[in-house]
């Protein structure tokens, strides 16, 4: 056993699936109101309300390394950390990654999806729903014995089928009563390589794949991530346990997952 790797009790689980099961309700709680015309403020400020005051939890990116909102909103072009602004309005078409983590009872959830902003574009929809099935087979790799190159490299297969690049700069990890904790989850790889994956581990996978090359650059805010090539990018996430038969996503959405096949 890799003895830095935190392997959570089945009561440690059942805090975690509650706090990845508040996240992800969320962002189903936010779908009705990400549509053309609305600031990525507005969304903030609605994700926040309902956490504390509905949900009574914590917004965990507040204040985080400096972070100043509630959610992440990264739009078209942007990879990842998108900062909500009053300035930055929906319009139809765009493509928006939303991610939000919240905190009950000292223990992290953490989850982000998609969103389309009216039709999208052919490419948009294709980059979108290969982001999805790239996460899936992520995930359906995960199982004791097998190990985090098995994921990546599943996830790598699906990108590279439809010829789009794989992020390599950020990567899922390790949570739990540790926000971003070991291990690292690449989702780029060679299968029985790294980490092998034991009961009771508790990570996010998250692959980020834009529709051209995988290079970024970080904006002068110091958050905001950007494909260097202007292409479109997107994210989806779950946390995920390993079980002692294959895995649980502790971040499954109310109400299913729509048009999306299940994990």
């Amino acid at each position: 056993m890799a003895r830095d790797i935190s392997i959570k009790s089945a009561e440690d689980i059942g805090m975690a699936r509650r706090a990845g099961q508040l996240a992800a309700e969320v962002l189903s709680m936010i779908e009705p109101h990400v549509v053309p015309g609305v600031s990525t403020e507005t969304l903030d400020r609605i994700c926040r309300e309902h956490i504390v005051n509905v949900q009574g939890a914590i917004p965990a990116n507040v204040g985080y390394q400096g972070y100043p909102k509630t959610i992440l909103t990264s739009v078209n072009q942007v990879v990842c950390h998108g900062i909500p602004s009053p300035d930055k309005i929906l319009k139809k078409g765009d493509i928006i990654n939303i991610d939000v983590a919240v905190i009950k009872d000292g223990w992290f959830g953490d989850t982000s999806r998609m969103y389309f902003v009216g039709p999208p574009s052919t490419l948009a929809r294709r980059l979108v729903e290969t982001t999805y099935e790239a996460m899936r087979a992520g995930i359906r790799q995960v199982r004791p014995g097998a190990t985090l190159g098995d994921i990546g490299h599943a996830i790598q297969s699906v990108a590279e089928r439809e010829h789009f690049s794989v992020v390599r700069e950020y990567c899922g990890h390790g949570i739990g009563q540790v926000y971003h904790d070991k291990p690292d989850v690449l989702h780029y790889g060679r299968p029985g390589e790294g980490l092998k994956l034991e009961p009771g581990m508790v990570f996010t996978i998250e692959p980020m794949l834009n529709a051209g090359r995988r290079d970024t650059r970080q904006l002068p805010d110091g958050w905001t991530v950007v494909t260097k090539d202007r292409s479109l990018s997107a994210q989806w996430e779950h946390m995920v346990a390993v079980t002692l038969e294959g895995y649980e996503v502790l971040t499954r959405w109310p109400g299913g997952t729509g048009a999306y096949a299940p994990v």
